[in-house]
């Protein structure tokens, strides 16, 4: 068998100790008391659970890296969310669908390097008002709600 499945080793502040996990299996862990150690541990538990999985039939988790993503997913929000969002897009010259990308891979950790706007050219050289890393922190502000929109000249408040 491949062990290609997600690990990752937390401390647990409540047992004293590093924990490991699985994603594919949310059920399974393994305290040790060095990371290493965990590490070894929950890999050895997801082996053998496996291995009776496999023994009795059953069916076995698919590792998330060998699954196939279509690099699309519908996500809900709020009205003034999509509003707020659809204009900083605007101003950055950037789609929605780019700058929530955007958005996405800075939150985790990802460079937006890649990204580019509908004319081709960078997404990360400033465009408008607001270059797009700045894009990235700007959508709400401490308190958790989006930045109240100012009405131009010819617009109405509403």
């Amino acid at each position: 068998m491949k062990d290609h499945y997600t690990y990752r080793v937390t401390w647990s502040a409540e047992d004293g100790e590093h924990v490991g996990l699985c994603a594919e299996f949310l059920s399974l862990s393994w305290l040790a008391a060095t990371p290493e150690a965990a590490l070894k541990g929950i890999r050895k538990v997801v082996a053998q659970t496996v291995d009776d999985l496999q023994g009795s039939g059953e069916e076995v988790p698919q590792p998330f890296s060998e699954r196939p993503y279509s690099g699309r997913f519908m996500v809900r929000v709020p009205p003034e969310v999509h509003r707020v969002l659809a204009a900083r897009a605007a101003e950055a010259g950037v789609s929605l669908n780019r700058l929530v990308s955007v958005k996405l891979a800075t939150e985790q950790g990802s460079s937006p390097e890649h990204m580019t706007r509908a004319s081709g050219t960078p997404a990360t050289k400033p465009s408008r008002r607001y270059p797009i890393r700045e894009l990235a922190t700007r959508t709400t502000a401490s308190s958790g709600k989006a930045p109240r929109q100012r009405s131009g000249r010819g617009s109405r408040e509403r």
